[in-house]
């Protein structure tokens, strides 16, 4: 008997935030001699038929990332929300692979990890966050079925992801994350110097 084929993988960037605590665009750092938000494109790219930068309409004129398809939020101020919604009204039938821009001590083999323990018959596949326990949603798998929580979230004006895997335990399958700290994101000056970075 044929195994039901899983959907197609397609992966998102995660671009969009006006970066106000770090006081510069965090798509647009360089850790590893580009701008970050190619870098988390970039180790998408073997795993998925496709990656999108999710931003804001007023971003990137300056073709700063012009290899790299864009979706725009469908409304301002819903953060990495709405670019997944986005994500999902562009490609409703397609999984995908959602990644913050903001991850530069990210892996590739915590993306292995990922994409090895994913489970296309549940919603969303997820780490647990090695400090608090709860799941990390923007270094996720989202399969199309994660779509009606998404938008009940947001119908309802709850829009952090990480509510939505909290709350739907029973369509999330959550993994261990490898050794060290690989999602450890980079939201002001402060985390730089405590991940021992620089730019």
């Amino acid at each position: 008997m044929n195994m039901p084929q899983s959907p197609t993988l397609t992966g998102l960037v995660l671009a969009g935030g006006k970066s106000r605590r770090m006081g510069r665009d965090k798509a647009l750092l360089e850790f590893h001699g580009k701008p970050q938000a190619l870098v988390a494109a970039e180790m998408l790219r073997p795993h998925v038929d496709e990656v999108y930068l999710s931003c804001r309409p007023d971003q990137y004129a300056d073709d700063a990332f012009s290899g790299l398809p864009r979706l725009t939020d469908p409304a301002e101020g819903m953060g990495p929300m709405g670019g997944m919604l986005a994500a999902f009204l562009h490609k409703p039938d397609a999984a995908w692979l959602v990644l913050a821009c903001d991850l530069p001590l990210l892996t590739p083999e915590t993306l292995d990890t990922l994409l090895r323990g994913r489970e296309p018959g549940l919603a969303m596949t997820a780490f647990v966050s090695a400090f608090d326990g709860l799941p990390e949603p923007l270094c996720t798998i989202y399969e199309p079925a994660a779509l009606p929580f998404l938008e009940a979230a947001r119908d309802s004006g709850h829009l952090c992801p990480r509510k939505i895997l909290i709350r739907n335990p029973e369509q999330v399958k959550l993994l261990k994350l490898p050794e060290g700290n690989p999602l450890d994101n980079i939201n002001a000056p402060e985390d730089l110097e405590r991940n021992g970075l620089s730019i």
